[in-house]
């Protein structure tokens, strides 16, 4: 393929296959190939997406419960819109699950306990700009940008709007606000894409938790992509993260709950008709020291459109 024809080819792909918020994360583990990506200003990008979870896995992290699995089904809309800001390209995204869950805990005295969720869970809101490497261009503009090296930032909130229990300790919602400030760098090599983010989670206390105060020190995340380019515009990749820290306080008094985990993963995204795309992701612990020890699978149907 010749040079000129590649450029365009990748850059016209990329409206097929731009990766939105990733739906459905436990503990803010996310794997998020293509957040950066560049594509053309003005393009909105509508996503429903289903995830299957299995294993020692809660939607709240600080949660000081052992021994304790769920198998979860989550359905989710997504909402792209990408605009310019000092002609730089920005997006801002949007994702709202809804979730059902069912649980069960061995307790101390060899009982189990079982249990089910079923509600919305919390929003997630990513708002970002890519600094260098990524003008805001129209669609004409668009198709003759080569793209070499891409620097981005983004602020992801998770917004309390999911279902919450005050007398439970096991929640779809979290009842509390989260903040992640991310810095990512995306490079284009031939056919591949090598992507690299990092980023803190900041979280509020929970002041309703068993009628005690509820807080987690920060969480700091780093992930890495690589995403590898077919002629037919699909793609596969391979995805990796780590977290770190995220250590939780229960009115006053610390527990072992820190979080030391490694996870990888694959992801692969085909269009199917003009602006239409299904994509498909896998990912494992590859390293847990503190429960976290699951496998998701998740299945998502994209649309884009000027």
């Amino acid at each position: 393929m010749p040079k000129k024809a590649f450029y365009f080819f990748a850059q016209k792909s990329c409206l097929a296959v731009l990766s939105f918020l990733v739906i459905f994360s436990a503990f803010g583990q996310d794997l998020e190939p293509r957040v950066y990506a560049n594509v053309p200003k003005n393009l909105n990008v509508v996503a429903v997406g289903y995830a299957f979870m299995d294993g020692n896995v809660l939607t709240e992290p600080s949660l000081p419960i052992t021994d304790f699995t769920i198998q979860s089904h989550s359905l989710a809309a997504n909402y792209i819109r990408t605009f310019g800001i000092s002609n730089r390209l920005a997006r801002v995204q949007v994702s709202l699950p809804y979730t059902f869950m069912d649980g069960s805990q061995t307790r101390t005295n060899g009982d189990i306990l079982t249990g089910s969720r079923t509600g919305f869970a919390d929003m997630k809101i990513r708002l970002g700009i890519n600094l260098l490497g990524s003008p805001a261009l129209d669609k004409k503009e668009f198709k003759d940008y080569e793209q070499k090296t891409i620097l981005g930032v983004s602020l992801v909130t998770s917004v309390p709007t999911g279902k919450y229990y005050d007398d439970k300790k096991v929640n779809i919602g979290t009842n509390r606000w989260g903040f992640k400030p991310e810095i990512g760098i995306s490079k284009r090599f031939s056919h591949v894409f090598a992507e690299i983010y990092t980023g803190i989670w900041f979280y509020t206390d929970n002041n309703d938790y068993l009628d005690k105060k509820l807080e987690q020190k920060p969480t700091y995340s780093l992930q890495a992509h690589a995403s590898y380019y077919f002629k037919n515009n699909m793609w596969l990749g391979f995805n990796t993260n780590w977290f770190f820290g995220g250590r939780t306080i229960t009115d006053g008094i610390s527990d072992d709950s820190e979080i030391d985990n490694w996870r990888v993963g694959g992801t692969f995204s085909t269009p199917i008709a003009k602006g239409q795309s299904l994509r498909l992701q896998y990912h494992v612990g590859a390293y847990t020291n503190n429960g976290l020890n699951y496998y998701a699978i998740t299945a998502a149907y994209q649309y884009s459109f000027f």
